[in-house]
C-alpha cells in the first residue's frame, strides 16, 4: 500500500472522531525508519551560486523511509536531478517532476524517481525537483506529532472554501526550475518552447503556484495537476494546457468539484480531467489496483494530442 494513500487515510478516518474545537487528531502514521542519505549521484543543485536562505532552517537534511517510500525533510538546498530519454527516442519534450509531502517531506520514489524513469522511457526528459521544505523536528517521533496536527487539521478544514496555503519557498524553486531548463535546452537535448511542470499534492500546489504567477520565464509550456487543488483560481490569459488526476475518495481533494477545470474551460484554455473512482490520495506511479494505474500513460497520450511530443495526435481504436 502507498504510504501517502496510507496516511491519507488515516487522516479522514480519524478526522471523524476528533471533538469538534481539538487542535490535534489522534491516529498513528507509518512508522518513519532512519536511513543514510542516498548517493544521489544525478543532483545538480538548483542555485549552482548558492539557494536563497530559508527562514528558520536549524538541521541537516533528514532521510527515512515510510514503508517502502523514500523521503526526505528539511531540504534547504534544492536540487534538480535530469533523467534524460535515449538519443534515438528523445521528443524534444522536458517535464519537471515536483514530489508531495504537505510541504513538510517529499515522495522521491513513487512521485519522484520512478515518474521520471517512466517519462523517460517514453521519449521525455524529465527533472526531479528536491524543492526546500518548512522546517521540521529532526526526531522522528517529534516529527510524527507534528505531521498528525497538520494533517489532522487539513482533514477537518473546508477546502471548498478555495485552495490551501502554498509554501512560497517551494513556488520559487519551481519557477527557478523551469528557468534551469529553459536555459540549458541545447545541452539537455530539449526544446525550451515545450517544458512543462508536473506536480503531486503540495507538488502540484507549487506547481500551479508557478502557472499562476504568469512570468514568461518561468511559466511552464504544459501543466500536471496530480491529486492537486480543485478549487477555482484566476487563470492567467497565457495559461497553459492542464492536466488533471484525482481519486473520487481523494480525503483531501475530492471534496470540492472540479472548479479549476471549470476555470480553465471558461478561460478557453486546454484541459483535460480524470476522476478515478478509487485511489485515495497520494496514489503516485504505483500499483494501487484501481484504475489509478493508468495516469501516466494518460498523461503521455494527453501530451501527445497537444502536440507536445510531436509527431501525429492519437489515432481512435479502429485505425
Amino acid at each position: 500500500m502507498r504510504p501517502q494513500f496510507l496516511l491519507m487515510t488515516c487522516v479522514l478516518v480519524s478526522a471523524l472522531s476528533v471533538r469538534a474545537g481539538a487542535q490535534e487528531a489522534a491516529f498513528r502514521l507509518p512508522p518513519v525508519v532512519a536511513v543514510e542519505a542516498p548517493a544521489q549521484p544525478g543532483a545538480l543543485p538548483l542555485y549552482p551560486q548558492g539557494a536563497p536562505p530559508l527562514a528558520g532552517a536549524a538541521s541537516d537534511e533528514v532521510w527515512g523511509k515510510m514503508l517502502d517510500e523514500l523521503i526526505v525533510r528539511n531540504v534547504t538546498k534544492p536540487t534538480i536531478t535530469p533523467y534524460l530519454p535515449a538519443p534515438g527516442k528523445a521528443t524534444g519534450a522536458a517535464v519537471i517532476v515536483a514530489p508531495g509531502g504537505a510541504f513538510m517531506q517529499l515522495s522521491m520514489l513513487y512521485e519522484g524517481e520512478k515518474v521520471a524513469q517512466y517519462l523517460s522511457s517514453q521519449g521525455i526528459a524529465a527533472f526531479v525537483l528536491k524543492y526546500r521544505l518548512q522546517p521540521t523536528p529532526r526526531a522522528e517521533s517529534d516529527y510524527g506529532r507534528l505531521m498528525a496536527e497538520k494533517m489532522g487539521a487539513a482533514a477537518q478544514s473546508d477546502l471548498d472554501q478555495g485552495p490551501p496555503p502554498s509554501f512560497q519557498p517551494a513556488i520559487d524553486d519551481g519557477a527557478a526550475a523551469v528557468r534551469y531548463v529553459r536555459e540549458r535546452a541545447a545541452q539537455y537535448g530539449v526544446d525550451p518552447k515545450r517544458v512543462g511542470m508536473i506536480g503531486f499534492s503540495a507538488g502540484a500546489m507549487a506547481t500551479l503556484g508557478v502557472t499562476l504567477a504568469n512570468a514568461p520565464t518561468s511559466r511552464p509550456d504544459f501543466i500536471g495537476l496530480i491529486y492537486g487543488p480543485m478549487s477555482a483560481v484566476k487563470v492567467p490569459a497565457e495559461a497553459p494546457p492542464l492536466f488533471a488526476a484525482i481519486a473520487a475518495d481523494d480525503p483531501l481533494f475530492g471534496k470540492s468539484g472540479f472548479a479549476i477545470v471549470d476555470a480553465w474551460r471558461a478561460a478557453r484554455k486546454p484541459v483535460e480531467l480524470h476522476v478515478y473512482q478509487a485511489g485515495g490520495h497520494g496514489f503516485g506511479i504505483h500499483n494501487t489496483h484501481t484504475s489509478t494505474v493508468l495516469w501516466p500513460a494518460q498523461l503521455v497520450e494527453w501530451m501527445r494530442t497537444n502536440r507536445v511530443l510531436g509527431g501525429e495526435p492519437p489515432k481512435g481504436w479502429d485505425q
